[in-house]
Protein backbone atom coordinates (compact mmCIF):
# COMPACT_ATOMS: atom_id res chain seq x y z
CA UNK A 1 0.00 0.00 0.00
CA UNK A 2 1.14 3.27 -0.84
CA UNK A 3 1.77 6.51 1.64
CA UNK A 4 -0.74 8.62 -0.48
CA UNK A 5 -2.84 8.72 -3.73
CA UNK A 6 -2.64 11.16 -5.99
CA UNK A 7 -5.14 12.49 -8.87
CA UNK A 8 -3.63 14.64 -11.45
CA UNK A 9 -5.54 17.59 -11.61
CA UNK A 10 -5.28 21.55 -11.72
CA UNK A 11 -7.97 24.09 -11.42
CA UNK A 12 -7.77 28.38 -11.24
CA UNK A 13 -8.84 29.66 -7.64
CA UNK A 14 -10.84 32.41 -7.59
CA UNK A 15 -9.47 33.91 -4.49
CA UNK A 16 -12.73 34.39 -2.33
CA UNK A 17 -13.49 34.78 1.80
CA UNK A 18 -13.59 31.65 3.62
CA UNK A 19 -16.94 31.06 5.47
CA UNK A 20 -16.18 27.47 6.98
CA UNK A 21 -17.56 25.69 9.88
CA UNK A 22 -16.26 26.26 13.08
CA UNK A 23 -14.14 24.11 14.51
CA UNK A 24 -10.64 24.10 16.96
CA UNK A 25 -7.24 23.23 16.50
CA UNK A 26 -6.76 19.44 16.96
CA UNK A 27 -4.00 18.35 19.22
CA UNK A 28 -2.52 21.83 20.55
CA UNK A 29 0.57 22.22 21.53
CA UNK A 30 1.22 22.89 24.77
CA UNK A 31 3.23 25.66 24.47
CA UNK A 32 0.77 26.99 21.63
CA UNK A 33 -2.27 29.26 22.92
CA UNK A 34 -5.70 28.27 22.46
CA UNK A 35 -7.82 30.54 20.30
CA UNK A 36 -11.17 30.07 18.34
CA UNK A 37 -11.17 28.93 15.01
CA UNK A 38 -11.69 31.53 12.01
CA UNK A 39 -15.18 33.21 11.69
CA UNK A 40 -16.14 32.38 15.43
CA UNK A 41 -18.13 35.53 16.98
CA UNK A 42 -17.76 36.35 20.44
CA UNK A 43 -20.00 34.10 22.85
CA UNK A 44 -22.95 35.95 24.35
CA UNK A 45 -24.75 39.55 23.88
CA UNK A 46 -22.03 39.93 21.47
CA UNK A 47 -22.27 37.08 19.56
CA UNK A 48 -26.15 38.06 17.62
CA UNK A 49 -25.86 37.64 13.51
CA UNK A 50 -22.04 36.56 13.69
CA UNK A 51 -21.54 40.67 14.07
CA UNK A 52 -18.67 41.12 16.51
CA UNK A 53 -15.45 39.29 16.90
CA UNK A 54 -13.50 39.23 20.59
CA UNK A 55 -9.68 39.41 20.39
CA UNK A 56 -8.22 36.64 22.86
CA UNK A 57 -5.19 38.86 23.41
CA UNK A 58 -6.89 42.14 24.56
CA UNK A 59 -10.65 40.88 24.93
CA UNK A 60 -11.48 44.06 22.82
CA UNK A 61 -15.02 43.58 21.13
CA UNK A 62 -14.44 43.82 17.39
CA UNK A 63 -16.83 44.72 14.67
CA UNK A 64 -17.32 41.58 12.31
CA UNK A 65 -16.98 43.30 8.80
CA UNK A 66 -13.78 46.10 10.03
CA UNK A 67 -11.94 42.55 12.13
CA UNK A 68 -12.17 40.69 7.98
CA UNK A 69 -10.91 44.39 6.38
CA UNK A 70 -8.51 44.57 8.41
CA UNK A 71 -6.93 40.94 7.64
CA UNK A 72 -7.80 39.40 10.88
CA UNK A 73 -5.82 41.35 12.72
CA UNK A 74 -7.15 42.99 16.01
CA UNK A 75 -7.01 46.85 15.36
CA UNK A 76 -6.37 47.89 19.33
CA UNK A 77 -3.58 45.23 20.26
CA UNK A 78 -2.15 44.05 16.74
CA UNK A 79 -3.04 40.31 17.32
CA UNK A 80 -2.58 38.34 14.38
CA UNK A 81 -5.52 35.76 14.50
CA UNK A 82 -4.86 32.45 12.57
CA UNK A 83 -5.86 32.20 9.26
CA UNK A 84 -6.81 29.26 7.07
CA UNK A 85 -4.69 28.70 4.34
CA UNK A 86 -7.32 29.75 1.93
CA UNK A 87 -7.59 32.89 3.84
CA UNK A 88 -3.35 33.51 3.78
CA UNK A 89 -3.97 32.93 0.28
CA UNK A 90 -6.59 35.68 -0.50
CA UNK A 91 -4.72 38.05 1.58
CA UNK A 92 -1.32 37.65 -0.25
CA UNK A 93 -1.35 37.15 -3.78
CA UNK A 94 -2.82 39.05 -6.59
CA UNK A 95 -6.57 38.65 -7.62
CA UNK A 96 -7.14 35.82 -9.28
CA UNK A 97 -3.71 34.37 -10.50
CA UNK A 98 -3.56 31.37 -7.81
CA UNK A 99 -3.57 28.31 -9.76
CA UNK A 100 -3.94 25.50 -7.56
CA UNK A 101 -1.81 21.98 -8.49
CA UNK A 102 -1.42 18.58 -6.82
CA UNK A 103 -4.75 19.53 -4.24
CA UNK A 104 -6.24 15.79 -4.58
CA UNK A 105 -3.27 14.45 -3.33
CA UNK A 106 -4.79 12.57 0.08
CA UNK A 107 -2.58 10.65 2.80
CA UNK A 108 -3.06 7.16 3.74
CA UNK A 109 -3.41 5.03 7.06
CA UNK A 110 0.36 3.18 6.96
CA UNK A 111 0.28 1.92 10.62
CA UNK A 112 -3.19 1.05 10.60
CA UNK A 113 -3.47 3.45 13.46
CA UNK A 114 -6.96 3.24 15.24
CA UNK A 115 -9.27 5.96 14.16
CA UNK A 116 -6.57 7.92 11.71
CA UNK A 117 -9.01 7.66 8.89
CA UNK A 118 -11.66 8.71 10.06
CA UNK A 119 -9.83 12.26 11.56
CA UNK A 120 -8.74 12.44 8.18
CA UNK A 121 -12.12 12.05 6.84
CA UNK A 122 -13.67 14.75 9.36
CA UNK A 123 -10.74 17.28 8.83
CA UNK A 124 -11.43 16.97 4.82
CA UNK A 125 -15.17 17.71 5.47
CA UNK A 126 -14.98 20.46 7.79
CA UNK A 127 -11.96 22.63 5.93
CA UNK A 128 -12.23 21.55 2.12
CA UNK A 129 -8.70 20.36 1.94
CA UNK A 130 -7.42 17.39 0.92
CA UNK A 131 -4.02 17.76 3.16
CA UNK A 132 -2.94 20.64 5.66
CA UNK A 133 -1.29 22.08 2.96
CA UNK A 134 -2.19 24.22 -0.23
CA UNK A 135 0.34 24.31 -3.44
CA UNK A 136 0.22 26.83 -6.22
CA UNK A 137 1.68 29.28 -8.88
CA UNK A 138 0.26 32.85 -8.32
CA UNK A 139 2.15 36.16 -8.71
CA UNK A 140 2.63 38.60 -5.76
CA UNK A 141 2.86 42.33 -6.87
CA UNK A 142 2.77 40.97 -10.65
CA UNK A 143 5.81 38.51 -9.79
CA UNK A 144 5.22 34.95 -10.51
CA UNK A 145 6.18 32.84 -8.03
CA UNK A 146 5.45 29.14 -6.47
CA UNK A 147 3.90 29.07 -3.13
CA UNK A 148 2.83 26.15 -0.42
CA UNK A 149 0.73 27.80 2.21
CA UNK A 150 -0.13 25.28 5.23
CA UNK A 151 -3.80 25.23 6.44
CA UNK A 152 -3.42 24.83 11.35
CA UNK A 153 -6.97 24.12 10.80
CA UNK A 154 -6.18 20.59 9.39
CA UNK A 155 -4.94 18.37 12.40
CA UNK A 156 -3.17 21.30 13.70
CA UNK A 157 -1.00 21.29 10.27
CA UNK A 158 0.87 17.99 11.42
CA UNK A 159 3.68 16.60 8.28
CA UNK A 160 2.65 13.74 7.11
CA UNK A 161 3.62 11.41 3.74
CA UNK A 162 0.82 13.81 1.89
CA UNK A 163 2.24 17.25 3.34
CA UNK A 164 5.71 16.33 2.49
CA UNK A 165 5.23 14.92 -1.10
CA UNK A 166 3.11 18.34 -1.93
CA UNK A 167 5.85 20.00 -0.44
CA UNK A 168 8.39 18.53 -2.10
CA UNK A 169 6.27 18.37 -5.40
CA UNK A 170 5.91 22.36 -5.27
CA UNK A 171 9.93 22.79 -4.57
CA UNK A 172 10.45 20.68 -7.72
CA UNK A 173 7.81 22.93 -9.68
CA UNK A 174 9.61 26.09 -8.83
CA UNK A 175 12.68 24.43 -10.05
CA UNK A 176 11.27 22.89 -13.10
CA UNK A 177 9.81 26.84 -14.09
CA UNK A 178 13.02 28.47 -12.48
CA UNK A 179 10.63 30.46 -10.00
CA UNK A 180 10.98 31.79 -6.47
CA UNK A 181 9.53 29.31 -3.74
CA UNK A 182 7.34 30.84 -1.07
CA UNK A 183 6.57 28.62 2.04
CA UNK A 184 3.90 29.84 5.05
CA UNK A 185 4.19 27.65 8.00
CA UNK A 186 2.14 26.75 10.47
CA UNK A 187 2.12 23.30 12.50
CA UNK A 188 2.26 21.30 15.63
CA UNK A 189 5.05 19.06 14.07
CA UNK A 190 5.20 15.57 12.71
CA UNK A 191 2.05 13.75 12.27
CA UNK A 192 1.56 10.94 15.07
CA UNK A 193 -0.50 8.99 13.23
CA UNK A 194 2.09 8.03 10.71
CA UNK A 195 5.21 7.58 13.02
CA UNK A 196 8.25 7.26 11.47
CA UNK A 197 7.05 7.94 8.17
CA UNK A 198 5.98 11.37 8.78
CA UNK A 199 9.46 11.82 10.32
CA UNK A 200 11.52 10.97 6.89
CA UNK A 201 9.48 13.79 5.56
CA UNK A 202 11.96 16.63 7.39
CA UNK A 203 14.68 15.00 5.48
CA UNK A 204 13.01 14.36 1.81
CA UNK A 205 12.09 18.36 2.03
CA UNK A 206 15.12 19.83 3.35
CA UNK A 207 16.68 17.72 0.31
CA UNK A 208 14.18 18.75 -2.05
CA UNK A 209 15.62 22.56 -0.64
CA UNK A 210 19.19 21.68 -1.38
CA UNK A 211 18.44 21.02 -5.34
CA UNK A 212 16.19 24.33 -5.02
CA UNK A 213 19.17 25.81 -3.68
CA UNK A 214 21.77 24.55 -6.24
CA UNK A 215 19.62 25.72 -9.36
CA UNK A 216 20.19 29.40 -7.70
CA UNK A 217 16.47 29.86 -6.79
CA UNK A 218 15.42 31.96 -3.62
CA UNK A 219 13.37 30.11 -1.04
CA UNK A 220 11.31 32.91 1.71
CA UNK A 221 9.78 31.36 4.50
CA UNK A 222 6.98 33.39 6.27
CA UNK A 223 6.53 31.97 9.86
CA UNK A 224 3.04 32.24 11.71
CA UNK A 225 1.35 31.27 14.75
CA UNK A 226 2.14 28.61 15.45
CA UNK A 227 5.20 26.56 13.83
CA UNK A 228 6.52 24.23 16.34
CA UNK A 229 7.47 20.33 16.05
CA UNK A 230 9.27 18.19 13.09
CA UNK A 231 8.24 21.33 10.29
CA UNK A 232 10.14 23.99 12.43
CA UNK A 233 13.35 21.09 12.51
CA UNK A 234 12.96 21.22 8.75
CA UNK A 235 11.79 23.47 5.82
CA UNK A 236 10.48 26.19 8.01
CA UNK A 237 14.54 27.07 8.80
CA UNK A 238 15.53 26.57 5.80
CA UNK A 239 15.05 29.78 4.20
CA UNK A 240 17.42 32.17 2.27
CA UNK A 241 15.11 34.93 3.10
CA UNK A 242 12.93 34.16 6.70
CA UNK A 243 9.68 36.82 7.87
CA UNK A 244 7.89 35.91 10.80
CA UNK A 245 4.58 37.36 11.85
CA UNK A 246 4.49 39.77 14.81
CA UNK A 247 4.16 37.65 18.25
CA UNK A 248 4.24 34.04 16.18
CA UNK A 249 5.24 31.16 18.31
CA UNK A 250 8.07 29.45 16.68
CA UNK A 251 10.33 26.60 18.04
CA UNK A 252 10.90 22.65 18.34
CA UNK A 253 10.03 21.51 21.87
CA UNK A 254 7.42 22.88 24.14
CA UNK A 255 8.24 25.26 26.62
CA UNK A 256 7.51 23.10 30.00
CA UNK A 257 9.72 20.52 28.20
CA UNK A 258 12.31 22.57 28.07
CA UNK A 259 12.54 24.24 31.35
CA UNK A 260 12.51 20.94 32.70
CA UNK A 261 15.29 19.65 31.01
CA UNK A 262 17.61 22.86 31.74
CA UNK A 263 15.84 23.63 34.94
CA UNK A 264 15.14 27.09 34.33
CA UNK A 265 12.49 29.36 33.92
CA UNK A 266 12.33 30.60 30.92
CA UNK A 267 11.56 34.56 29.94
CA UNK A 268 7.95 35.31 28.86
CA UNK A 269 9.16 36.14 25.31
CA UNK A 270 11.15 32.81 24.69
CA UNK A 271 9.95 31.40 21.15
CA UNK A 272 7.98 34.72 20.09
CA UNK A 273 9.13 35.85 16.62
CA UNK A 274 10.56 39.11 18.35
CA UNK A 275 12.75 36.98 20.37
CA UNK A 276 14.24 34.89 17.41
CA UNK A 277 14.33 38.13 15.75
CA UNK A 278 17.26 39.25 18.47
CA UNK A 279 18.81 35.63 18.62
CA UNK A 280 19.42 36.13 14.62
CA UNK A 281 16.79 33.36 13.82
CA UNK A 282 14.41 35.69 11.60
CA UNK A 283 15.17 38.08 9.64
CA UNK A 284 12.08 40.46 9.45
CA UNK A 285 8.91 40.61 11.35
CA UNK A 286 6.18 42.00 9.15
CA UNK A 287 2.72 42.62 10.02
CA UNK A 288 0.27 40.95 7.94
CA UNK A 289 -1.27 44.15 5.86
CA UNK A 290 2.29 45.16 4.58
CA UNK A 291 3.48 41.28 3.94
CA UNK A 292 2.44 41.50 0.13
CA UNK A 293 4.50 44.80 -0.69
CA UNK A 294 7.25 43.15 1.02
CA UNK A 295 7.05 40.06 -0.28
CA UNK A 296 6.67 41.72 -4.04
CA UNK A 297 10.13 43.61 -3.45
CA UNK A 298 11.99 40.48 -2.53
CA UNK A 299 10.45 38.88 -5.68
CA UNK A 300 11.14 41.74 -7.79
CA UNK A 301 14.65 41.75 -6.69
CA UNK A 302 15.16 37.87 -7.48
CA UNK A 303 12.99 38.37 -11.02
CA UNK A 304 14.61 36.22 -13.18
CA UNK A 305 16.54 34.27 -10.68
CA UNK A 306 18.31 30.69 -11.80
CA UNK A 307 21.75 29.55 -12.48
CA UNK A 308 23.16 31.44 -14.81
Amino acid sequence: MGLFSKKNKEITMRIYRTNQEAHSFDEPAENVREEQAPGVPATGKYAEEGMWQRCPSCATILYADDWESSRKVCAKCGHHFRLTARERIEYTVDVDSFLEFNENIIGKDPLSFPGYMQKLDGMRKDTGLCEAIVTGECRIGGNPCVIAVMDGFFMMGSMGAALGEKFTLAAERAIEKKLPLIAFTVSGGARMQEGLISLMQMSKTAAVLGKLDEAGLPYIVVLTDPTTGGVTASFAMLGDITIAEPNAVVGFAGRRVIEQTVKQVLPQTFQRAEFLLEKGFVDVISAREKLPGLLAKLLKMHKGGGAS
